[in-house]
């Protein structure tokens, strides 16, 4: 590859960073300035962006279960939005073409239709990448998004069969018998151990499931994706996870500037992408009406439908097949991806925002909410509690473990991953589902007998979102965090903790301490 593409990269999403924005607008920016300066999309540079897709599915599929795909609000919320969106899409865009005169947009209603199918499906690599920014994709509202891009991947399947004629092989059945292969599976996975093989067993589960699936006639991401389901509920799935982390972001920038290098856009074609993307307020405002009609909180809904708010890279799939069936003009290609790459822009910096946004908003919005929430949405309680422990990954764990042998039922452990408590209830310990940036959870709790809050979460911004939403609740106890890095402790500190822990140092001084202690070497030196 090209050291001056790398560099633009680099540049671009330094840039980013330093603007407090995702580095992903900046690699975007990259794929339109490179296109500029005469570069074009090569083999090379379009392979990095498949693998990094094809990890990302991976990735996705090991933090999904098959439940939360069978949820009512999951299929049904995902199968009427594309109806209904298509449906009222097309019809303005033939309007707005035909009886308004609108030259550019004048097409057949067949035509609309297909613009309005491509612009019908969200952003997987986009929703996810903001998701794993922000610590939230195993968050109800994370959850669900992920499972309507699923049932949007399903629908995108059916798309490619019935618009291009390929129907999968008759051996396409024989992929059930992945399912009893499962314990297999999961065998190799834990002999795969620790290290430099534990990446690489990923790459071979995600890779043969994709040419599997590619072999039997059926779309090769849908493959990945499954594949990480039928390791989703293996004990290392989260350390797999982890391990192909860095492999994922890295090619994934290979994606973003693909995007920008597909076509240079005239301003007439940016002009009308700028114009397709006011309908993203129309996607926002259909998504959020169908999920409180699903009795969703209005919180849920809000952040569930913002995610949700973009176009998909899949579109530019469906335009390409309409224009080889000669149904639409090839300048719509590059229109589409216009407006996918800025629906990303946007949904990048609005989520951002989002959970000021609904602290700013939240009395408006649960004005629609169903007055009867469904079960697993109704509040926990916190009885007894003197100490919260938010998050419960392998550090607040932890720390949870080792303050319940001192203070027994005075603890209480929380986190948004129903999955991490479910193991810690049934030892009969006090644990509940909830997201620490909830400031509706905060608002319902009752937290007078609260004297420390103890926030494990990994990313400082999740910190400080949870930090602020204790001090607007009145909260007059005690908080303590921990970071990864020396230069995140200021800003903690500057955000209203009381006292932060540097993760790693800690760690060595824990570890010293017990040794010491293990040893009687406290003793000797008393």
């Amino acid at each position: 590859m090209d050291f001056v593409i790398l560099l633009v990269a680099f540049i671009c999403g330094f840039a980013a960073k330093l603007l407090n924005t995702p580095p992903l607008i900046g690699f975007l920016g990259a794929g339109f300035i490179l296109n500029a300066l005469g570069y074009s999309n090569s083999d090379t540079l379009q392979m990095i962006a498949d693998l990094g897709i094809t990890i990302l599915l991976f990735t996705i599929g090991l933090k999904l279960h098959l439940k939360d795909l069978i949820a009512r609000s999951v299929w049904l919320s995902g199968l009427s939005h594309t109806v209904i969106w298509v449906t009222l899409l097309s019809a303005m865009i033939f309007i707005l073409g035909n009886l308004l005169m609108i030259e550019v947009l004048e097409t057949s209603l067949t035509t609309a239709a297909l613009i309005s199918f491509a612009l019908s499906f969200s952003s997987t690599v986009c929703v996810i990448k903001i998701l794993d920014e922000a610590g939230e994709t195993k968050t109800r509202h994370g959850k669900l998004a992920i499972g309507i891009l699923v049932i949007q991947d399903i629908l995108a399947v059916l798309f490619l069969v019935i618009s291009t004629g390929k129907v999968p092989s008759i051996y396409a059945l024989g992929l059930f018998l992945l399912i009893p292969c499962q314990p297999l599976i999961h065998k190799l996975l834990f002999k795969s151990g620790h290290g430099e093989l534990l990446p690489l067993t990923g790459f071979i589960f995600a890779f043969g499931a994709y040419s599997l699936f590619e072999l039997v006639g059926v779309k090769g991401d849908l493959g990945a994706l499954i594949a990480g389901v039928l390791l989703a509920s293996h004990a290392k799935a989260n350390e797999l996870s982890k391990a192909l982390y860095g492999f994922k972001d890295l090619f994934l920038v290979g994606f973003f500037l693909t995007i920008g290098l597909s076509a240079m856009p005239t301003l007439d074609m940016l002009a009308i992408a700028l114009f397709l993307c006011v309908f993203l307020l129309v996607k926002f405002a259909l998504f959020f009406g169908l999920f409180i009609s699903m009795r969703l909180r209005a919180r849920t809904a809000f952040l569930t439908s913002l995610l949700l708010s973009n176009f998909s890279e899949f579109g530019l799939i469906v335009g390409a097949v309409a224009v080889s069936s000669a149904l639409l003009e090839p300048d719509w290609l590059v229109i589409i991806a216009i407006a996918a790459s800025l629906s990303f822009v946007f949904s990048s910096l609005l989520y951002k925002q989002s959970h000021r946004f609904y602290t700013a908003y939240k009395e408006l919005l649960k004005r629609f909410e169903h007055p009867t929430p469904l079960a697993q949405d109704i509040y926990p309680q916190l009885s007894c509690g003197k100490v919260l422990v938010v998050g419960m990954g392998r550090v607040g764990k932890g720390a949870f473990s080792s303050l319940h042998t001192q203070m027994g039922n005075a603890v209480w452990g929380m986190d948004s991953d129903p999955q991490k408590t479910k193991s810690l209830a049934k030892l009969g310990k006090n644990v509940m589902v909830g997201d620490g940036e909830d400031i509706d959870l905060w608002e319902n709790l009752d937290i007078r007998q609260l004297e420390l809050v103890l926030i494990a979460l990994p990313s400082i911004e999740d910190t400080a979102n949870v930090t602020a939403q204790l001090k607007r609740i009145q909260y007059t106890g005690k908080i303590a965090a921990i970071a990864r890095y020396e230069d995140e402790v200021d800003p903690l500190i500057e955000h209203g903790v009381d006292k932060v822990f540097n993760f790693f140092t800690e760690a060595g001084l824990g570890f010293a301490e017990e040794s010491m202690s293990w040893a009687g070497l406290n003793e000797q030196s008393n």
